[in-house]
């Protein structure tokens, strides 16, 4: 089953898992597929059907050819030339059966191509014996009567195209065995019901083999679906644990994890850069606003930072309480800078109230930028992140609301 077919097991609207509920809570007896649980097994189970059929109906005329071959050579040639007629019925007949079945086809197609299909090759193994007489016309009513039975059990089509094949079969054995001119009447009757109880058995047995495999469909479905929905779960429950709950960007375990990965990947901190983002005097915008300003202060920050960085390559993630950490990927120093700032100047154009501010009645952003030196040995993200960290302090100290590159020491300081 392709990739495709395994989502649309997988992925089924609530009504149709109610109905496989309830199918698997009955009888298996009473399992009856209808609507579109119908149309999601015949789809799932098509393929193995129609090769079984191909492959079927390759013997038949395999066989078909084998033996007149066999009964050129071992039979009176006046015998032999009179099944060659009948014979080549089955040929074409098995032939076009199976053309039907190398593509999913109209419904009734499919079912014209097994109850058609089998009538004229019943029709003709009979025939083969009718023509040669004698001890033929009983013995090949019989083969017909086996091949009959061999479709029933290994054909696993809809039980109204069973009872199809074995009502022809039985109904042909019947009619030639009613006009066998060395068999009276009440032996033709005895001999179709003898052997009709034996099909009626087996066509018992292809019933109760569908209904099982209607089951191990059904439970099939449901084993998919719970999976999908703990895999889907779990997704959630990933998502969550590497989220801020209130900004709803990532969280400071998800960067650490980020950081680590792009480190692993080869990036190695060449042409990297960490800005370390702190909100201006916001434990005194708490104590002024109350926590609910000052929450819907962090939201909306983080929504400032996240649509100034480079969508799809910069990670941004809540650090600490009002500190953001962001990641830039294959930016250097002057770029780096140049993000930092559009940040800060996006956040001070919202003009977010906060009059307990000691830079402006309204929020402000302290952003300190660390960047990977061409020159430099090449610093590991704990590195990059102290140097971020170290520059943000000069920042506050030199008066907030504003951007500090992180400058080595000079030598010998």
């Amino acid at each position: 089953m392709g990739a495709s077919a395994r989502m649309r097991l997988q992925l089924q609207p609530p009504a149709i898992m109610a109905e496989v509920e309830r199918l698997l809570a009955g009888r298996t007896r009473d399992i009856r597929l209808k609507g579109e649980l119908r149309r999601l097994f015949q789809e799932r189970s098509w393929p193995r059907t129609a090769k079984i059929i191909r492959a079927w109906m390759t013997w038949v005329i395999m066989l078909d050819a084998l033996t007149l071959g066999l009964n050129a050579v071992l039979l009176p040639r006046a015998i032999a030339l009179s099944m060659i007629l009948p014979a080549c019925i089955l040929p074409p007949a098995a032939l076009a059966s199976a053309f039907v079945w190398t593509k999913p086809r109209a419904f009734w197609l499919q079912r014209l191509s097994i109850t058609g299909g089998m009538f004229f090759i019943l029709m003709s193994v009979a025939l083969v014996g009718v023509g040669a007489g004698g001890e033929f016309y009983e013995r090949h009513l019989n083969i017909m009567l086996f091949v009959a039975t061999t479709a029933i059990i290994i054909f696993a089509v809809p039980l109204r195209w069973t009872l199809t094949v074995a009502a022809m079969a039985l109904g042909l054995y019947l009619f030639f065995q009613l006009h066998n001119p060395r068999l009276e009447t009440g032996s033709a009757v005895a001999a179709t019901l003898f052997f009709a109880s034996g099909i009626i058995a087996t066509v018992v047995a292809r019933r109760t083999m569908n209904i099982l495999a209607q089951k191990t469909f059904l439970l099939e479905l449901r084993d998919r679906s719970r999976v999908a929905e703990l895999a889907d779960a779990n997704a959630r429950l990933e998502r969550l644990a590497r989220t801020d709950p209130l900004t709803g960007i990532a969280n400071r375990r998800w960067m650490m994890e980020t950081l680590h990965r792009l480190w692993s990947d080869g990036m190695k901190g060449r042409d990297a850069a960490m800005l370390m983002c702190d909100i201006d005097d916001f434990k005194s915008l708490n104590d002024r606003l109350g926590h609910a300003e000052g929450d819907r202060c962090l939201v909306k920050v983080a929504g400032i930072i996240q649509s100034s960085v480079r969508r799809n390559r910069d990670h941004v993630a809540r650090y600490g309480g009002e500190e953001f950490l962001v990641v830039l990927p294959g930016a250097d120093e002057r770029e780096a800078a140049h993000i930092a700032e559009r940040i800060r100047q996006g956040v001070e154009a919202a003009s977010l109230p906060n009059p307990a501010s000691r830079v402006a009645p309204y929020v402000t952003l302290s952003i300190g930028v660390a960047a990977q030196a061409p020159d430099d040995a090449i610093a590991s993200p704990e590195q990059l992140q102290h140097r971020a960290d170290a520059a943000l302090y000069l920042a506050k100290q030199a008066g907030r609301n504003r951007v500090v590159l992180h400058r080595p020491d000079p030598p010998g300081s």
